[in-house]
Parts: structure tokens; C-alpha cells; sequence
């Protein structure tokens, strides 16, 4: 009579293969080949700025810049800003203005400059007036004779007047001529691109300082 031999290890080999071949046969979890890519959440990177708050390196360092609307101000120095020591530069490139003493910044903020049609000229001025409450020659809105606007951004050595009305020069509040030809620097609206005729357009909240700080004979390079 021929008996089976019971072979246990042969039985084991065969149970774990069996489930070594079915665990093989299903989608592993988490594959990025069959994940919901909206599931995932990329990694947004962190901005941290190396510079002390409050610095101006720390102000310039920020990724917004010089696209932001926010002013600079140190002011320690600003305080001992006159007429006498102070200077301006106005950079066309990077929309921005400082305000200078004796060679450092004691305010830096934004401007809006010439547009390609109308540039802001470059070189080296010297303010040659200071008006408090000024209007434009130039540039403005007509008015009808019931005081109506019939056409605002209006020129007035182009554009009629109609019979009865007038013509409304805009504002340029803070008046600082830099040129013979109307050139210079005021109150007016800032958006981060070059929008003017060619003058330099200041913050409401920042002009009056400016006005404050220098004189007729200031020097202001334009670069």
C-alpha cells in the first residue's frame, strides 16, 4: 500500500504564493499614476525676508516691490529733512521716487511718470516754482454754460469750448515746476504704470511732505 507524505513546508510555499500573487493583482494604494490630482496640494513656497523689519532693506526686499503702493519713510531722518540738505530722484523704471538727505533715504514711494506718448524728460532740474493750489494750463475738463461736463481729459489748445462754458484745468495740488514748459511734480492719481503727460504724479498722502522738504533751487534728477 503506498501512503502520501505530508509535506507541511510544500503547503506553505503554495499558500504564500497564492497570496503574494493576489496582493499583486490590485492597484496599489496610493499610486500617483491613479491618484485625483486634486487631492494633492502642491507646496506653496514662503517668502521670509533676511532683513530687520522696519530697515529699508527690509522694505525693499519684499517680493511686491517697487510695484507696491506703500511708502517708505525713515523717520529719524526724515525729521532732520529740510530744505536745505534735501534732494529727490525720480526713477522712471521702477515707478519710484526718494526723497533724499545727504545721500540716504528718508522717504521712498511711488509715482506715475510720462506715458511713451507724452515722456517724462531725464537729466538733472532744479524746482524753479511752488504752488500750493495749482491747475493745468493744458490738460482739464470743459464745462457747458450749466457747468456740465461735455468732455473730461480734455486739451485745451485742441478741444472748443462751447458758447456759455469753460474750461476746468485738473488740479496739480503741490506744485513743483521743473521745466519752463510745464514739467513737474504734484498731487495726482498713482497707478503703478506711467500715466502722465509728462509730469511726475505724487500720493495725496505724500506730496504735502515733499512740498514741505525742499525749495526753489531743490535739485531733482530724473534718471
Amino acid at each position: 500500500m503506498n501512503h502520501r507524505i505530508f509535506q507541511p513546508k510544500r503547503l506553505f510555499s503554495v499558500f504564500v504564493l497564492s497570496v503574494v500573487t493576489s496582493l499583486s493583482s490590485c492597484a496599489p494604494v496610493g499610486n500617483p499614476s491613479t491618484a485625483n490630482p486634486k487631492a494633492i496640494t502642491p507646496l506653496k513656497a514662503v517668502f521670509i525676508n533676511p532683513h530687520k523689519a522696519g530697515t529699508y532693506e527690509h522694505f525693499k526686499a519684499n517680493p511686491s516691490y517697487p510695484k507696491t503702493s506703500n511708502v517708505y519713510k525713515n523717520t529719524s531722518l526724515l525729521a532732520k529733512t529740510n530744505s536745505s540738505n534735501s534732494k529727490v530722484i525720480i526713477d522712471i523704471s521702477q515707478q519710484r521716487a526718494y526723497l533724499m538727505n545727504s545721500g540716504q533715504v528718508a522717504m521712498d514711494y511711488p509715482v506715475s511718470t510720462g506715458t511713451s506718448k507724452h515722456p517724462t524728460p531725464t537729466g538733472s532740474f532744479r524746482i524753479t516754482e511752488k504752488i500750493v493750489d495749482k491747475r493745468s494750463n493744458l490738460y482739464g475738463t470743459i464745462l457747458d454754460a450749466n457747468g456740465k461736463t461735455v468732455k473730461s481729459g480734455a486739451d485745451s489748445r485742441k478741444d472748443k469750448v462751447p458758447e456759455g462754458g469753460k474750461f476746468q484745468g485738473a488740479s496739480m495740488a503741490h506744485w513743483m515746476r521743473l521745466t519752463d514748459d510745464g514739467i513737474g511734480m504734484h498731487k495726482g492719481r498713482v497707478p503703478r504704470y506711467p500715466a502722465s503727460h509728462g509730469c511726475i504724479r505724487t500720493p495725496g498722502s505724500v506730496v504735502p511732505t515733499v512740498f514741505a522738504k525742499v525749495r526753489t533751487g531743490t535739485s531733482v534728477t530724473i534718471r
